[in-house]
């Protein structure tokens, strides 16, 4: 645990997650400073709006604060755990939102924004950088049918007709590709 006159940058993410079920201010802010900018780029990867973006981190830090006691190491890093509870809030904020479908067409602008934009500057982050470097190794079909399913939140079903295959291969396209990119992810994690 945190001792008094050790450095915040020293002190390890877990135990700065734990200092949010203590109540102890010093290591809230030293939580928020040290996530913020991962937590903000999800976000604002996911909405391209800012300040929808602001307000997604922000629920994000609340939702760790009211569940810090949950957090399971086992699963995944304090970062890898704060990344899906932005990128969930940043999909349901995206759903809220949605009018309608989502023209295939448009899908290219998208892709666009997770594999290089003027968005990508303005994230800190570098897992957001590993993010969009392991969607953009998918097959093309593949990097699709996961932006649909995990950015629009499009069902497997609205993702096989909007690309006019069957179901079952739309299925197996979100699939694969979400399990290309977890290993992506976890091979960059242990470098």
């Amino acid at each position: 645990m945190w001792r008094k006159g050790l450095s915040h940058g020293r002190v390890p993410d877990e135990a700065l997650l734990s200092g949010l079920t203590t109540g102890d201010p010093e290591l809230a802010v030293a939580f928020v400073r040290r996530f913020q900018h991962t937590v903000f780029g999800v976000a604002v990867a996911v909405l391209g709006d800012p300040q929808l973006a602001e307000d997604v981190a922000q629920q994000t830090f609340e939702r760790a604060w009211r569940h810090a006691q949950v957090y399971d190491p086992r699963r995944g890093s304090v970062r890898a755990w704060l990344t899906a509870i932005a990128h969930n809030l940043a999909i349901d904020a995206v759903r809220a939102r949605r009018a309608g479908p989502i023209a295939p067409e448009d899908l290219e602008g998208l892709l666009g924004v997770v594999t290089e934009t003027p968005e990508r500057r303005a994230l800190a982050d570098d897992s957001a950088e590993r993010v969009r470097r392991a969607v953009a190794e998918l097959p093309r079909e593949q990097a699709r049918a996961l932006v649909m399913a995990g950015i629009y939140g499009m069902t497997a079903r609205e993702v096989a007709e909007s690309e006019g295959v069957p179901l079952g291969t739309a299925k197996t396209r979100i699939r694969t590709g979400t399990l290309k990119v977890r290993a992506l992810l976890e091979a960059a994690e242990k470098r």
